[in-house]
């Protein structure tokens, strides 16, 4: 398969990094959304940020208007039923070769946190529980599982109990909770560990995210 590189935005030391997150934005945002977070989050200066930009493409959902997707969506209705496997298999390969790349400079994938919001948390899922070796965990903000009827045979052994966070807005409208509730609830079933979180907000990271993300990776990482 012929895999186009992402471009992308890195915060954080060139090298030497002690862990690495690769944060996924939403459908129609581009890497710079999330990078005001990484003030926020307070984390050592020794994290190193990667926010890749998703290719351009139609987008069915939003009338085939071109934007930055990381796959193509025909309706949330069958979110995770009828997902476009391509796209979305594209996509995971490109997250992998981000993967490669921080590998290369010495972080290793237990050091490495797959993270993403909206579209971006449901590529960070798919692509975390499948990739062969265990990653530090998975962060899916405001999102959903795709491709749910395949996790049981394509999930990796080596992420099956990778932890994994999970917060979504009680009054989003765009990824309606619900579709966050079944998604925690078929990892759960699954054996995967679930930290869940739930907001007084709509489709959005708050504050209160923030900051529980924010410990949340303190502790996953070990930083001080």
């Amino acid at each position: 398969m012929n895999i186009t590189p992402l471009d992308t935005l890195i915060v954080g030391p060139d090298q030497q990094a002690t862990a690495s997150i690769i944060w996924l934005h939403g459908l129609g945002a581009d890497g710079y959304d999330f990078e005001p977070i990484v003030p926020e989050l307070r984390l050592p200066d020794s994290v190193r940020f990667i926010f890749p930009h998703a290719p351009v493409r139609p987008v069915t959902l939003n009338d085939g208007i071109c934007m930055r997707a990381w796959y193509d969506i025909e309706s949330l209705r069958e979110a995770g039923r009828r997902d476009d496997i391509a796209g979305i298999s594209a996509s995971q390969h490109q997250i992998e070769q981000l993967i490669a790349a921080e590998v290369e400079l010495g972080v290793g994938p237990e050091r490495i946190v797959l993270a993403g919001f909206s579209q971006g948390g449901a590529i960070a899922l798919h692509t975390g529980l499948r990739y062969p070796q265990r990653l530090a965990g998975i962060i899916a903000l405001s999102t959903y599982l795709p491709l749910y009827d395949r996790l049981q045979d394509e999930r990796h052994p080596a992420n099956a109990h990778t932890p994994v966070f999970m917060a979504h807005g009680v009054y989003d409208p765009v990824v309606p909770i619900e579709l966050g509730e079944l998604s925690r609830d078929r990892l759960l079933a699954a054996g995967q560990p679930v930290e869940w979180r739930q907001y007084i907000a709509k489709h959005t990271v708050c504050i209160e995210k923030i900051l529980d993300l924010a410990a949340w990776l303190r502790r996953l990482l070990a930083l001080s």
